[in-house]
């Protein structure tokens, strides 16, 4: 054990009770209102749904619980248990070129993790999914969906570490500049290919067919200068009943996406009031913004990584006896979280301030009252509790609390 080990073992700790300590806040005052609907919504969403919501937080608190849990003791094996260490002298034993060893080292202990935490996602899907009505995944598409992540993984994700093995090697000291602009420049082009390429091997995605809504949506598009590959209802009831939207891609992939559930239950006034919210990301340049603020935090994580690197007792406290690219970065990605809890707020504070801008620039564009009454159908149909812990929102949730944003929005009015 040395300085290393006891830093790290205390921000783990810590940032395991934190979490811990926040959902147990998050439980309680789900709890607490789980008998009564909050005023601005006992008009709109019965007692009934209420309490559905309530029951469907509890569980998913219960088994985020479980998840940390069983992800604190898969993070010990591996560091202080030598698990990284014995995967590594494993693929060494193969006398392969270091990059190509390093990856396999990568990602033979990233395959195994998410194999541990396989029976959870199971669990998630099949009982408590299912328990609330959610779940229309089978057994063999969530099979076929595993499969699928992982080949993709090894396809993308294996070029990708080798490359920035090789740099670690071979670029010199300055070689973690290098790499952050490898990643940069990778995560560009996925968000350019996600919506072409990527999401079509999971999903289905058809042309909007209503022509009274098409028409609607086009008159909007046009109001709002936007111009995208179109308008795309995806087949989301084949794996869930939850409804969404979203925009989605860079120059010209961009496309707006309405899930096959969310056209069912929503009337044509409230779908384009929706619409104009996701439009109001576009106009307020949102994606440009967070890949910017991706950007400066991925170069501060280069930086301290290209730090660490060179650091001998940085692997000798975390398990590994043999330095080399690969432990380095398989060791940074496992603890970076433990030291970046503190920044959830912040991250999530600039996202629901971008939700803010959305909801004013739909405001500006269709009715306030249609977005209200899109998004309490949202609420009510995908179970979202309306009571959620105030502290625990503020480190986690992407989007305003229910109460907060409608109140927001009928200000509007």
């Amino acid at each position: 054990m040395n300085a290393f080990t006891v830093v790290v073992l205390f921000a783990v700790i810590s940032s395991f009770a934190v979490e811990w300590w926040l959902s147990r806040r998050q439980a309680a005052h789900v709890r607490a209102h789980r008998h009564a609907v909050p005023a601005a919504f006992r008009e709109t969403i019965p007692l009934e749904a209420h309490r559905k919501a309530a029951d469907y937080t509890l569980d998913k608190i219960r088994l985020g619980d479980l998840d940390r849990g069983l992800g604190l003791v898969i993070l010990l094996l591996l560091t202080l248990g030598g698990g990284i260490d014995w995967i590594q002298r494993l693929w060494n034993g193969f006398a392969l070129p270091a990059p190509i060893s390093g990856t396999g080292v990568i990602l033979t202990t990233l395959f195994l993790i998410q194999l541990l935490e396989l029976p959870l996602h199971a669990y998630q899907t099949f009982v408590i999914e299912e328990r609330h009505g959610f779940n229309r995944t089978t057994p063999r598409q969530f099979a076929s969906d595993q499969v699928l992540q992982w080949l993709l993984g090894l396809l993308l994700g294996g070029p990708l570490l080798a490359l920035i093995l090789w740099l670690m090697d071979s670029a010199g000291n300055g070689w973690w500049l290098w790499a952050w602009a490898l990643v940069m420049g990778f995560s560009i082009l996925m968000s350019w290919a996600f919506p072409t390429f990527i999401a079509p091997l999971f999903n289905k995605f058809t042309p909007l067919q209503d022509t009274a809504l098409k028409q609607r949506i086009e008159a909007l598009l046009e109001r709002c200068g936007f111009h995208s590959q179109g308008i795309f209802v995806m087949d989301g009831s084949r794996r869930s009943g939850h409804g969404n939207a979203y925009f989605t891609g860079l120059g010209h992939s961009k496309r707006i996406v309405f899930f096959d559930t969310l056209i069912e239950t929503l009337e044509q006034d409230e779908l384009e009031a929706v619409l104009a919210h996701e439009l109001g990301h576009f106009k307020r340049k949102h994606v440009q913004k967070m890949l910017l603020a991706s950007a400066v935090l991925t170069l501060a994580g280069f930086a301290v990584l290209g730090w660490l690197s060179a650091q001998q007792g940085f692997y000798a406290g975390l398990g590994v006896t043999g330095p080399s690219p690969a432990a380095a970065l398989l060791l940074f990605m496992l603890i970076a979280p433990a030291f970046t809890l503190f920044l959830q707020p912040f991250l999530a504070h600039l996202q629901r301030r971008h939700e803010f801008e959305a909801d004013d620039f739909a405001a500006s564009q269709t009715r306030p009252a249609h977005l209200i009454s899109a998004l309490v159908k949202l609420y009510r149909d995908n179970a979202s509790t309306l009571t959620p812990d105030p502290l625990y929102s503020a480190f986690h949730y992407s989007h305003p609390p229910a109460a907060v944003r409608i109140a927001h929005l009928a200000s509007k009015a």
